[in-house]
């Protein structure tokens, strides 16, 4: 039995463990884990959660393995046969908070007990008694008394416990507390000391007291590879004293897909949007969406942090705190350090309370005010921008994720190759990623959307069609809801009726999760079947033939980046072939794993694939690709761009790293609409090249290096 060290993966393969995907699932396919090059497997938490939960962030007891899963036996027998490969084990651990319901032994106990219990403090909440929410009758309410608890009707907020986001059933836990932190932590970490598991997945830091303080006891306690789910803002870097190899990658996923986006297609997008009626301003879109969620879903938070602040109007306290807040230039600040983020807020804020804030926060940067709304602030921008931004601003969708940028058309080749030198330099060890359970849709929607990019003209002159014979009556709506539908294709009924439902919610435009407008819905729901039933299915399927074959080329570029730029990468669970999904729970969906192990024997007794609708050649760049990291981790060092010459330069993006070359190709429409690639070379350094996707040696005209694949991998002589 190999037992894997504690450094970083040559990458990881994500999987989401449901009730369906258990230990033995995941046992089950280790073996082609191991065949396709994974260094890890990366997994979601493991710990016990509510019944039935298909994700596992609602943990409800941390001291023990999910029982849905296996239990520890099923525990136990995955990581022995991970082992036995010489795998390493990933897991995603959720220290900001747990789920309220009656299988949480801790908050049954703080029920029953209040202050009292010996939990009590393991919960962040105020008072004697927890406000809980509740909409049945006040003969009900009295029943429940005699478990020292109260609830709150829906409507009002006098809500004295901590929240995950708005969700009411996830109460926020104090780890900053080391009791709590060992109570919490305690059976992981047992997992890591006895090398069962070799690196740590952090959920949202942000949401902590004191994420700094947070990192570093857990890099001490656990010494093993650590990435935190940190969302940066475009020039936003981690604290320098966070302990940590790096994020989960969100920041990576915008540069190497803006790759292949064409800044040129972003004033006939900006043209269409405006003549369809969707905002095109992002900056003011994403104002009013932060500060609907301050004042609506967030404001029983915005009032707690509120009363800490020492200012005679409470009124004009809240309105300070709020607009703070909103106006955060990233997820928040962490004080001492950081502050230009604190003071770009401020200085935003108008209201007359805030210079009160100002100093009351700045006077003690660590205590109960500073905190909570730093700690706030995150939830703030999380669910106005990510949450309703990112769906009412409908202009061009594949910008609009996880960490992206909408009001960036695009990422030039020098900032792609600035920032990845920046990583190698930096944090080599950060996680990258294309897809995860988190994004809006998968890497291969977006990489057909920006095809679009460079063919904005007959996109719109499409959308203008398809809206005349079956809009929706919601611009915004209608705009996300053309481009998804294109981008997903072929896609069910069901499931799009199910994404644009979430999408027309999370936007709050016309209805919402709480405010419903029943005939607007009625209408959503009933859109996606009218489309794919009618004659106008036709006309989407002709245009998206148009698009599919570039947007291959795209997600073989993308992914060949990813896979060898600097960082560790990921590859999302089922991503390995061709995956058309949109946002959770679409992309929870099960993987046929049969498939990919047939695929992939084949690949691997030599066959070449063909690029088309099996994936079969995405397999086939991630199988290479990962087993390369894996075996011949010494390539994967150091980072120098290459640039192409002559009439078709523009179409490449190249870099070297150690004795390997990676090679993709940009904006294939125009490309193909250019004459191809002509007598463009990539000037290769010094050596004897060889494409370890074909196996040939490799020329420096791109039209014979590029023949088979828009992509290369290339290593030099005898390496």
């Amino acid at each position: 039995m190999t037992a894997p060290d504690r450094k970083a993966p040559t990458s990881t393969y994500r999987i989401q463990f449901t009730p369906e995907f258990t230990f033995a699932d995941a046992e089950a396919v280790v073996d082609y884990l191991d065949a396709l090059g994974a260094g890890a497997l990366y997994a979601s938490p493991l710990l016990e959660a509510v019944p039935g939960s298909t994700h596992g962030y609602d943990v409800v007891d941390p001291t023990k393995a999910r029982e849905e899963f296996g239990g520890e036996a099923g525990r136990q027998a995955l990581s022995k046969a991970l082992r036995r490969a010489g795998l390493g084990l990933v897991v995603d651990i959720v220290p900001n908070h747990m789920a309220t319901g009656p299988e949480n032994p801790w908050w049954s106990d703080v029920l029953a007990h209040g202050r009292s219990s010996k939990y009590a403090d393991y919960f962040d909440w105020e008072g004697d008694k927890l406000l809980l929410p509740f909409a049945g009758s006040p003969e009900e309410e009295e029943e429940h008394e005699h478990y020292r608890l109260v609830f709150w009707r829906r409507g009002n907020a006098e809500l004295n416990y901590r929240r995950f986001f708005d969700i009411t059933t996830l109460a926020a836990v104090r780890v900053e507390d080391p009791e709590v932190f060992e109570a919490t932590h305690g059976e992981v970490l047992r997992w890591v000391a006895a090398g069962e598991v070799t690196g740590l997945r952090v959920d949202h830091p942000d949401g902590l007291a004191d994420p700094g303080a947070y990192v570093r006891r857990l890099k001490e306690r656990a010494g093993c590879w650590v990435v935190v789910e940190k969302i940066l803002g475009v020039d936003e870097s981690l604290p320098v004293s966070w302990p940590v190899e790096g994020t989960t990658g969100y920041d990576a996923l915008r540069e190497v897909c803006g790759l292949f986006v064409d800044p040129a297609g972003e004033p006939a997008f900006t043209a269409l949007a405006s003549e369809m009626g969707v905002p095109t301003d992002f900056a003011a879109v994403e104002h009013e969406c932060r500060d609907l969620v301050a004042r609506g879903i967030l404001k029983a938070e915005v009032r707690r942090i509120a009363a800490l602040l020492d200012y005679p109007d409470r009124a004009l306290a809240q309105e300070a705190v709020a607009q703070v807040m909103t106006a955060f230039p990233v997820y928040r600040s962490y004080l001492p350090e950081g502050r230009d983020a604190w003071d770009a807020a401020v200085a935003a804020s108008p209201c007359p309370a805030v210079k009160a804030l100002d100093e009351q926060v700045r006077a003690d940067p660590q205590g109960e005010l500073a905190t909570r709304i730093q700690q706030t602030s995150g939830m703030v921008v999380a669910k106005g921008t990510e949450d309703t931004a990112f769906y009412r601003y409908a202009r061009f969708v594949a910008l609009n994720e996880v960490g992206g940028a909408p009001d960036r058309f695009g990422v030039p080749v020098e900032e792609f190759h600035r920032r990845a030198a920046a990583r190698e330099a930096g944090s080599p060890e950060a996680m990258t990623a294309l897809s995860t359970h988190d994004t809006k849709r998968s890497e291969d929607v977006r990489a057909r959307l920006a095809v679009l990019a460079e063919i904005p003209d007959e996109f719109a002159e499409a959308v203008r069609r398809w809206t005349a014979a079956h809009p929706i009556d919601e611009p915004a709506l209608n705009m996300l809801a053309w481009q998804s539908l294109v981008g997903a294709w072929p896609i069910t009924a069901d499931r799009m009726a199910a994404y644009l439902d979430k999408a027309a919610k999370e936007a709050k435009v016309r209805t919402s999760w709480i405010d419903h407008d029943e005939a607007f819905e009625a209408a959503v729901a009933a859109w996606p079947a009218q489309v794919l039933e009618g004659p106008l299915a036709g006309d989407v399927a002709g245009f998206v033939d148009r698009v599919v074959e570039p947007g291959w080329s795209n997600a073989l570029g993308q992914k060949l980046v990813q896979l060898t730029a600097p960082g560790v990468p990921d590859v999302y669970q089922g991503t390995e072939l061709w995956d058309l999904s949109l946002v959770d729970p679409d992309n929870r969906r099960p993987v046929d794993y049969d498939v990919r192990r047939r695929l992939l024997d084949r690949i691997r007794d030599g066959w070449l694939p063909a690029v088309d609708d099996s994936g079969a050649a995405k397999l086939l760049v991630v199988h290479k690709a990962l087993t390369l990291r894996r075996e011949r981790p010494e390539l994967f060092r150091g980072y120098r761009p290459l640039h192409g010459s002559g009439p078709a330069a523009a179409h490449v993006v190249a870099f070297e790293r150690t004795d390997l070359v990676a090679v993709a190709t940009r904006l294939p429409v125009g490309l193909a609409a250019g004459g191809g690639w002509r007598d463009t070379v990539l000037p290769l350094p010094p050596g004897d090249w060889t494409d370890v996707l074909t196996g040939r040696p490799a020329p420096e005209r791109l039209a014979d290096l590029l023949d088979t694949y828009p992509v290369a991998l290339l290593v030099r002589g005898d390496s």
